[in-house]
C-alpha cells in the first residue's frame, strides 16, 4: 500500500454551495490508499470543519493535505479576518457567525474545538485582518 500523497486545494469564501466537496474528495483519496478507522475519520472531520470555516469567514483558503505512512499532515491557511481572541475561539459554543451563516445550519461554535479534538498535533495562528493558520497532524491508526 503507497501511503505518500500531496495536494492543495483552494476554496472560495462564501460559497456554501461547494461546502463539504474538498472534504469528500479527501475522504475517498484516502479511503482508495487503504486508510480506514479513527485515522479517516479525524481526518476527514478536520477537513470538513476547516472547510466550512474558510467558506464561512474568509476570502478564500487552501488546504494543503500531505499523506506520509506515519501521518497525515494538514496545512490550511486562509485570508480572512483572523481571531482576535484564540483562547474563546477554542471554546465549544464560542461563534462569531452572523445570522446568514447560522441560518444555513453552520456557525454552532464547534468547528476549531472538534479540529482540535480530532488532531494529535495541533497549532493555530491568527493575525487580525491577515487570516488564519492551522497546523495539524493525525497519527496513522487504522483500528
Amino acid at each position: 500500500m503507497n501511503l505518500n500523497y500531496e495536494n492543495s486545494f483552494t476554496i472560495e469564501g462564501g460559497n456554501f454551495e461547494d461546502a463539504g466537496k474538498i472534504a469528500v474528495e479527501i475522504k475517498k483519496t484516502l479511503k482508495n490508499m487503504g486508510i480506514t478507522g479513527d485515522t479517516l475519520r479525524k481526518t476527514a472531520i478536520a477537513t470538513y470543519e476547516s472547510e466550512i470555516n474558510i467558506i464561512s469567514y474568509a476570502k478564500r483558503g487552501v488546504i494543503n493535505v500531505r499523506v506520509t505512512p506515519e501521518c497525515v499532515f494538514l496545512n490550511i491557511k486562509d485570508e480572512g479576518p483572523g481571531i482576535e481572541d484564540i483562547e474563546m475561539a477554542m471554546r465549544e459554543g464560542y461563534s462569531t457567525a452572523s445570522y446568514r451563516i447560522r441560518e444555513l445550519g453552520f456557525g454552532a461554535g464547534m468547528g476549531i474545538p472538534n479540529i482540535k479534538n480530532c488532531s494529535d498535533d495541533f497549532e493555530l495562528t491568527s493575525e487580525v485582518n491577515k487570516g488564519t493558520h492551522l497546523r495539524i497532524v493525525i497519527n496513522m491508526n487504522n483500528s
